[in-house]
């Protein structure tokens, strides 16, 4: 190798197992450098979220700690990536400079213009996949498309040969004495609002693995009845999976060896990842319009009032106001209760389903581009993996019945309901005076009256997804 030495750009991939990049680098190097670069475009651009970015603070200050067992470090900078990669590059005389490739439009963008950089300066990009169980890019249909379809999809990458899963290396070389380390910046010097008061996940890979591990030990075999179930019954994996602490890909492997229907239902939601992933590969436009072109003349209402009470979770709907209730407090949601809040805007409110999308990117722990873009497209009905609008107008009540049947759930997040009974607890507005008095909760004064008459609105959403379809 002749004491080659190449950079490994840590991006949302804070993790040292089953890392391609950075086992590559290591493979073919001498020496290898970790860097991550602060960028300002993505901390307080579009998807800018304080939760999120305390959270990624947590996961580099893990990273740093585990690449400094190893015997190397995190090297830190603060600015424009196609400038501080080139930089660094260029301070530690690297040939290549090494990264996760991201399926995001801004992430290619960037990724574009640092490879044109590091061009000019005569070092090798080397872009690797890592970030999904397969690679995105490659799957198509028999006539050579993209997949708009999520079952199909599912069947085809099932029979992609997978990449092995990589141990994390045992150790790595020490970071040049001359190169300057940088310091990793406090959220007070990013200017970060404080974000959620609970976030539900610890930062960090070590958390991210036990937190695997334990679900590999016991829950996941539950998983295929249980994965509805509002209280419990899932994995609260997807913020590791979203900063890149977990590999989906060992996630996989792992649940595949212990099998069964909970690893086959499990796999499957991993699946759903690669598919939002290829979509926004293959549709870009999706982050600014609808999927769907007979959707995109959808009039969508503009209510402020209608906008914040959704968002404050004060809707006089229970399921409703305790999913946004456990966003507003965790930074994350359970997957029936996303459903069931981006229905009730886009299908009872008739508010646009980007309003929804920018409120979840701001809060969510594990939101990103993709997965968020799709699961609200997917909702509103304008999306991918299409069907009748109708089939995916959720009521409310139904739902709260059939998957928090004892009202765990909406009595933990919406406390005025704690002692309403249980068979008045998806419809409080129907219970007698006598019943309001002895449970205290006074409907529109303790808790809200409902803000819409959902079978009057499912109607409305009927005309109106009707007339856009022609």
């Amino acid at each position: 190798m002749g004491d080659a030495t190449a950079i490994v750009w840590f991006r949302r991939d804070l993790r040292v197992h089953d890392h391609p990049a950075l086992h590559a680098a290591r493979a073919e190097n001498d020496r290898v450098i970790p860097l991550f670069v602060v960028d300002d475009a993505l901390i307080h651009g579009r998807y800018a979220s304080p939760t999120r970015a305390r959270f990624m603070l947590g996961c580099l200050a893990e990273l740093d700690r585990a690449l400094k067992d190893m015997g190397s470090g995190l090297v830190l900078r603060h600015g424009p990536p196609a400038d501080a990669v080139v930089e660094v590059a260029r301070e530690a005389g690297a040939s290549a400079v090494y990264w996760t490739s991201d399926v995001a439009p801004y992430a290619r963008r960037r990724d574009t213009r640092v490879t044109g950089a590091l061009e000019d300066a005569g070092i090798t990009a080397r872009p690797c996949g890592g970030g999904y169980l397969v690679d995105v890019s490659k799957p198509r249909t028999q006539g050579g498309r993209p997949y708009t379809v999520f079952s199909p999809f599912h069947r085809a990458i099932a029979d992609v040969e997978r990449r092995p899963v990589h141990r994390a290396p045992a150790d790595l070389p020490p970071l040049p004495s001359g190169l300057r380390r940088g310091r990793l910046p406090s959220a007070e010097a990013l200017r970060l609002d404080p974000g959620v008061p609970d976030p539900i996940a610890e930062p960090g890979e070590d958390a991210a693995r036990a937190a695997l591990q334990r679900w590999l030990d016991g829950p996941l075999d539950g998983y295929a009845d249980r994965h509805d179930a509002l209280e419990g019954g899932t994995s609260i994996l997807s913020p590791y999976l979203r900063w890149g602490c977990l590999s989906a890909r060992e996630c996989e492997e792992r649940a595949d060896a212990r099998g069964g229907a909970g690893a086959a239902a499990f796999t499957r939601q991993l699946a759903w990842r690669d598919f939002y992933a290829h979509q926004l590969l293959m549709f870009p436009d999706n982050t600014n319009t609808e999927f769907q072109a007979r959707y995109r003349d959808l009039r969508w209402e503009y209510d402020d009032e209608a906008l914040q009470a959704w968002k404050d979770g004060l809707t006089g709907f229970p399921l409703v106001d305790a999913g946004m209730r456990q966003l507003a407090h965790t930074g994350w949601m359970h997957n029936r209760a996303r459903l069931v809040v981006g229905s009730f805007l886009t299908k009872d409110l008739h508010l646009d389903w980007r309003d929804g999308e920018r409120h979840f990117a701001r809060l969510l722990l594990d939101g990103e581009p993709a997965q968020n873009n799709g699961n609200w497209q997917w909702i509103a009905s304008t999306g991918a993996d299409p069907a009748p609008y109708f089939r995916r107008m959720f009521n409310p009540m139904i739902q709260q019945r059939k998957f928090d049947p004892d009202g765990a759930y909406v009595r933990r997040w919406v406390p005025e309901l704690r002692d309403v009974p249980v068979r008045r607890l998806p419809e409080p507005w129907t219970m007698s005076d006598a019943e309001q008095h002895d449970a205290g909760c006074v409907i529109g004064s303790d808790y809200p009256a409902p803000i819409v008459d959902h079978a009057h609105e499912r109607e409305v959403a009927r005309q109106r997804y009707g007339a856009a379809a022609g």
